[in-house]
């Protein structure tokens, strides 16, 4: 083979080979976005108040499941109206639980201190629970049913 016919196999290769690359990433790159209709993922938090739950402790209860964060204004804003759900609601067997995605463990307390939420808290710092569910907006909530399916899903404040 000669050098310009050796050269011009090489780039086809590397060029096919960087073809595929582009689709193997895209496809784990690819959003698993949870929609209505489908089946919560499960996960595990550590509430604020020290109680490890799973999705498993909601078992036959309606879940309202709030991703927040304190840097994120539509989320405070959004904070009163959980908390009122919660009063409301919380007599029926429908639980709040607000998962924050914030990293800053310092200000989240602060936060949580000033704000005095009442309703059931965690925070998620490496945000795996709602990137288990395709989140990447705040707020976003999931009304999960008592078989655990979701049956609303909110992008933005209520």
């Amino acid at each position: 083979m000669t050098k310009p016919r050796l050269l011009v196999s090489i780039q086809t290769a590397a060029a096919l080979i960087l073809i595929a690359l582009c689709f193997i990433v895209a496809d784990a790159l690819r959003e698993k976005v949870v929609g209505v209709g489908d089946r919560a993922p499960s996960f595990t938090v550590v509430t604020d108040d020290g109680r490890q739950v799973s999705t498993k402790d909601f078992g036959g209860k309606v879940l309202v499941l709030n991703f927040w964060a304190t840097w994120c204004p539509p989320c405070i804003d959004e904070l009163p109206s959980l908390e009122a759900m919660a009063k409301q609601l919380s007599p029926k067997g429908v639980v709040v639980l607000g998962v924050s995605v914030d990293r800053n463990a310092a200000a989240y307390e602060r936060f949580r201190r000033q704000t005095r939420i009442s309703f059931l808290t965690a925070r998620d710092p490496e945000a795996r629970i709602s990137a288990s569910y395709g989140t990447f907006k705040y707020p976003e909530t999931y009304v999960i049913d008592s078989r655990g399916r979701v049956r609303q899903k909110h992008i933005g404040p209520r």
